[in-house]
């Protein structure tokens, strides 16, 4: 476990657009990291839609690989990269816990919502939204490591 190092830059760098975390796959781990990407694309002028838009699938992505590739093995490491592109952020997050099942993205569903509230499901919504608002999702396992890639399509990047 654990292949990635503990250095990180928390801020997007003017220099190469890119910004890098590495943080515990805990749930607080998370939240703090989570709070450092948005603080870190503050430079971008996002609108609150896409701040909403990345906050919702970073957070689902990260929760994931906490609740699911490090179930059993409380000690892991997950790796953020973003990089800004010209219209676009691109997001890879890599960890070193258990591949995801059959070793392919689930499959999206779109679950019915038009019953009763009681009979409305409790969740299994996660990868529907992430489906739902990224581009380019792709995940593959190499070697003990797992990888997610996805796009963000922005309105307007420019740098305030």
């Amino acid at each position: 476990m654990g292949r990635a190092n503990h250095r990180h830059k928390s801020a997007l760098s003017p220099e190469t657009d890119e910004m890098r975390l590495v943080f515990p796959a805990r749930p607080m781990a998370v939240r703090r990291a989570l709070q450092a990407s948005m603080t870190g694309l503050s430079r971008l002028n996002l609108t609150a839609d896409e701040r909403g838009v990345i906050e919702i699938v970073l957070a689902e992505v990260l929760n994931n690989v906490v609740e699911h590739a490090y179930d059993h093995h409380k000690d892991g490491v997950i790796e953020l990269q973003v990089r800004r592109m010209q219209d676009s952020l691109s997001f890879t997050v890599l960890d070193d816990g258990v591949p995801l099942p059959k070793g392919n993205l689930p499959e999206h569903t779109r679950n019915k919502l038009d019953g009763p509230v009681e009979e409305l499901p409790e969740g299994g919504f996660g990868w529907s939204l992430i489906q739902d608002l990224t581009r380019d999702l792709h995940y593959v396992r190499s070697d003990v490591r797992n990888r997610l890639d996805f796009t963000i399509v922005l309105a307007d990047t420019r740098i305030s």
